[in-house]
């Protein structure tokens, strides 16, 4: 009987037609700018961006690293974030000689064996941040001549004489980009002190000096307590991403404030759902690199005049669901290139103070805007900002606005009678007099 089902083909048309639903159904993965991605063995999904093949085995619940020889061209970027990899064992990466970047953070990884790496000749780029790494050898750095990047943030380091060779290297000048903000976590004395400013000719010598008992108490914490931080760093805090573009995820972490350090080659940066309710000046001081910002979500209620300064090259912009009230003046003047800029639910007060944003985005007509709608006075609720200005100037008349010879101004500061009075070169701006 089985001999007859085999060998009559169309009783396994059937079963052919089931497989082939069930591959087509798996192949749905994301896209990229060439084409639809390709699923391979692992579920992890193959695609091409800028002709590089990047494999992304991101959020799979790998506790392994997966065969070199599944997939269909040989990848120059292999995504393994957010697993269940523990340990790296010498030659584990057989096979993937062609890697230019490789992503391992948020995984469990404590140890990383001094030939994990071996053969990753054209590497130029490791993650390994956000792990349970304690140690590393510089063994381990050796087959990879082209590093060039190396995070290491966010491990529990314990900062004796094992590290001693990782330390130094680091410490070496060409080496400006491997490990930055790795930070000590053991012994106490040491704890928080960035891995790049250890004095290793001490690691070996205070691991000496520890009793056969393993008594790791240091005579001399009370005289060194590890420095306070006030704010939050941006490498610790939040999660990067280097592909296909640098970005910064900072969302959900319970930030009050913006966090310091952003890497200046950032270029997207999410701080949405968190509780910053004060953007402050120089907040984004060296993220000059930013092309689109969110704030979303955070009750933000002010945002002070040079927040933010220096973002030349920005060109989207989500203050959506905050508590802003009004734009105080100047606070977009440095955003020469921005194209999206999202307001809505925000409880936008319809009186004076709201005229600087109908201006500016006047003078941009290029930017995309949304979201822009009176939440009080009760008689403009639900009316646009833009209706409600225009509806302003129409309404106040000729008489009651004030000129640049007005007497008033003779008395204020001259930085003031400037603004005012470049204020009055706009069509249709009315100084701040009551409605009448």
């Amino acid at each position: 009987m089985i001999t007859l089902l085999i060998s009559d083909p169309w009783l396994l048309f059937p079963i052919f037609l089931v497989f082939e639903n069930y591959i087509r159904v798996r192949a749905g993965g994301r896209h990229s700018r060439s084409g639809p991605s390709r699923l391979v063995g692992t579920d992890c999904s193959e695609s091409i961006e800028s002709g590089e093949v990047f494999v992304d085995c991101q959020d799979r619940r790998l506790t392994s690293i997966p065969s070199s020889k599944i997939w269909s061209k040989e990848p120059k970027h292999l995504l393994l974030a957010r697993n269940r990899i523990k340990i790296l064992r010498d030659g584990v990466f057989a096979g993937f000689e062609g890697l230019k970047s490789l992503d391992l953070q948020q995984n469990q990884i404590s140890v990383v064996e001094d030939g994990a790496f071996e053969g990753l000749t054209k590497l130029t780029t490791l993650l390994l941040q956000h792990n349970t790494l304690g140690t590393l050898s510089e063994e381990a750095l050796i087959p990879m001549p082209n590093l060039r990047y190396l995070r290491l943030y966010d491990n529990p380091w314990i900062c004796l004489c094992p590290m001693d060779s990782l330390i130094r290297t680091l410490q070496v000048p060409s080496n400006r980009n491997l490990g930055n903000h790795a930070r000590c976590a053991e012994p106490v004395r040491l704890k928080d002190r960035k891995l790049k400013q250890v004095d290793a000719e001490l690691l070996c010598q205070e691991s000496d000096s520890t009793s056969p008992q393993g008594d790791q108490t240091d005579p001399i914490d009370t005289l060194n307590p590890s420095p306070i931080r006030t704010k939050p760093d941006a490498t610790t805090s939040c999660h990067t991403y280097l592909f296909p573009q640098p970005r910064l995820d900072c969302s959900n972490r319970g930030l009050t404030e913006v966090p310091a350090g952003i890497p200046e080659d950032i270029v997207h940066m999410d701080l949405s759902h968190n509780s910053i309710i004060h953007l402050r000046a120089r907040d984004f001081q060296g993220a000059r690199s930013l092309r689109t910002l969110n704030l979303s979500n955070n009750n933000m209620g002010h945002i002070d005049t040079a927040s933010l300064s220096g973002l030349l090259h920005l060109r989207e912009l989500d203050l959506s669901d905050n508590s802003l009230h009004f734009v105080q003046y100047g606070v977009l003047e440095d955003l020469y290139f921005l194209s999206n800029l999202k307001l809505g639910g925000n409880p936008w007060v319809c009186d004076y103070s709201i005229h600087y944003m109908v201006y500016w985005l006047r003078l941009h007509p290029g930017v995309k805007h949304s979201g822009l709608l009176c939440r009080s006075p009760p008689e403009y609720t639900g009316e646009s900002v833009e209706q409600y200005v225009h509806s302003y100037n129409r309404e106040c008349p000729k008489d009651r606005q004030r000129s640049q010879t007005d007497p008033e101004l003779w008395n204020t500061p001259l930085e003031l009678q400037a603004e005012e009075i470049d204020l009055a070169t706009f069509e249709e701006i009315i100084p701040p007099p009551a409605r009448v």
